[in-house]
């Protein structure tokens, strides 16, 4: 085997796959492996399975790599989702599953030595841990789930590990970042226990599994040392945090610790089920230092019927209630959603209860996505479909007026104040950050004009433009 052995990571999809990766490359460089994305011997792509789209692009992503001539491995959800019939698809490719995550650099090892690596053959990962959530905690020690594990060895994630890998001080968990910036995503727990009609992801990631509060204040405190300022928390589905470990109520005591973290400027919670958001992780949301009030909350459609037939609960009078306890709390509240549009059974009835409502929310980011049918999904054999025309009808329809309420959001917002992360130096005295109410890369920014602006820091500013999501503002004078 040759003494170079350099490894590329890609990482497609969600910031949870990119927390995934961070563990894959603590893991690697562990094993003894270079990272870097200049001649690879081997390029790993952590690839997307969601969607119709996301899986066309990591195919694409795969290919590309091959065609590089370094020696290609399939990991992520797509892998793992459909192992053996993705490597008999794609021999350009190996295919690893979540289960030789703890293994990666052994793997990487046998590809680069010319060894085949046999796939795997997709099981339901919920099968893999006890149906009642608050006998996991034992049993999760001895399953794959990444952003979980331990060292394969036994080894603590502190002994005999390369500098730059999480943490001196704990967690379990392996970390490497791959990038630089004040923001980091951490992984608050994997897996879901929902059943929504028209998901696979509980299938490939398996049932819900927290993460002990200590291990991730370990890590946060870890993340703060490696220069981070503001954390995002994310999960399949947040607001079930600690249902497996005896406590509905532990994010909403956690939150406050980690925004407590010395180092820390902010912290925010990505995934939020609607029906599981009690009146008391709302409190600690629009009303603890350090947290931003900040809900990206997964509505999906608000058609009552339609939401039942997704084996999902609301309507639009009680997401508007929501919104509107919200607000109460924190009215510059930032909140964000995604909807399904063309849904089996869907009615034009249904699409202008959708467009009523979305015209009277009053959302900062709007998400569309056309249904398509995913493999292994109570929906995939419904009754109802709608013709491809009709759901791309709807969504250039409903995604042009998201674009419009949008902006039309951002313009209520001139003239407020705003506390804006600063992220980058744009040079010129401009400045690209982000106010509370806006989300790392999905959702807008905001410019700023200033001297001696630190990335990192959070500075007090007030809104004076916008354009479309985006905003611009001007340093407030001091006292």
């Amino acid at each position: 085997m040759s003494a170079r052995r350099t490894v590329s990571l890609i990482t497609l999809g969600c910031a949870r796959n990119e927390v995934d990766s961070e563990e894959l490359a603590a893991r690697l460089d562990a094993a003894g492996w270079r990272l870097g994305d200049e001649d690879p011997d081997i390029v790993v792509v952590n690839t997307c399975g969601f969607i119709d789209s996301a899986k066309k692009d990591s195919i694409d992503t795969l290919l590309a790599a091959a065609d590089t001539g370094a020696k290609v491995v399939a990991a992520g959800c797509l892998a793992e989702r459909y192992g053996e019939q993705l490597a008999e698809a794609l021999p350009e490719a190996a295919v690893i599953s979540f289960d030789d995550y703890t293994e990666i650099g052994e793997r990487l090892d046998d590809v680069l030595a010319g060894k085949a690596l046999k796939p795997h053959s997709p099981r339901d990962r919920r099968t893999l841990l006890p149906i009642t959530p608050v006998a996991r905690a034992a049993a999760a020690s001895g399953a794959s789930i990444p952003g979980h594990g331990a060292p394969s060895d036994g080894r603590r994630a502190d002994e005999s590990l390369p500098d730059g890998v999480a943490p001196a001080s704990g967690p379990r968990t392996l970390r490497k970042r791959l990038g630089g910036g004040p923001v980091a995503s951490m992984k608050l727990a994997s897996g879901c226990d929902r059943r929504c009609t028209f998901c696979a992801i509980p299938a490939f990631r398996g049932s819900y599994v927290s993460r002990p509060p200590e291990d991730l204040l370990a890590e946060a405190r870890w993340l703060a040392g490696q220069g981070v300022t503001e954390i995002v928390l994310v999960s399949e589905n947040s607001t079930s945090y600690g249902k497996d470990l005896g406590d509905l109520r532990a994010l909403e005591k956690l939150l406050p610790r980690i925004a407590a973290t010395e180092g820390i400027e902010r912290v925010r919670v990505n995934y939020l089920q609607p029906a599981e958001l009690r009146p008391g992780l709302l409190d600690v949301i629009t009303g603890t230092e350090g947290v931003a009030p900040y809900f990206d909350l997964s509505f999906q459609h608000v058609s009552g019927p339609l939401l039942r037939r997704m084996r999902r609960f609301g309507d639009a009078e009680r997401f508007l209630d929501l919104l509107a306890r919200i607000r109460e709390r924190a009215p510059e509240a930032g909140i964000r959603s995604n909807f399904i549009v063309g849904f089996p059974g869907e009615t034009p009835g249904d699409f202008d209860t959708l467009v009523g409502f979305l015209e009277e929310a009053r959302l900062d980011v709007i998400g569309v996505f056309g249904y398509s049918d995913e493999e292994g999904t109570e929906a995939f054999s419904f009754e109802g479909k709608l013709d491809r025309e009709v759901i791309d009808e709807r969504v250039t329809a409903l995604s042009e007026l998201a674009e419009e309420l949008t902006a039309q959001r951002a313009e209520e917002r001139i003239g407020t104040d705003l506390e804006v992360l600063i992220d980058e130096d744009l040079g010129d005295g401009g400045y690209e950050g982000r106010a509370a109410h806006q989300g790392p890369e999905v959702d807008g920014s905001v410019t700023v004009q200033g001297i001696g602006l630190v990335p990192g820091r959070i500075v007090q500013a007030v809104a004076v433009d916008a354009e479309g999501v985006d905003l611009i503002a001007r340093i407030k004078a001091g006292p």
